[in-house]
């Protein structure tokens, strides 16, 4: 016979879990993929490595989060 697994309340906010913030990192790096790749605007394109690697940044740090 098995126990059921007993859930722990964690003491982090909602909004600072790892499934909210992976997605907002992965958001980040999207919108810098397309801010690399798009003709129009040469500031965007300037400021979209700082944004990928903002985000990836951000994906590594938070991949270490309480679920």
């Amino acid at each position: 016979m098995t126990r059921p697994a007993i859930l722990r309340k964690s003491s982090w906010p909602r909004w600072a879990r790892r499934g909210v913030m992976e997605n907002i990192a992965t958001a980040l790096i999207a919108i810098g993929f397309l801010m690399l790749f798009q003709p129009f605007a040469l500031s965007l394109y300037t400021y979209s490595f700082i944004t990928m690697l903002a985000g990836t940044v951000m994906f590594i740090i938070v991949s270490k989060f309480p679920e």
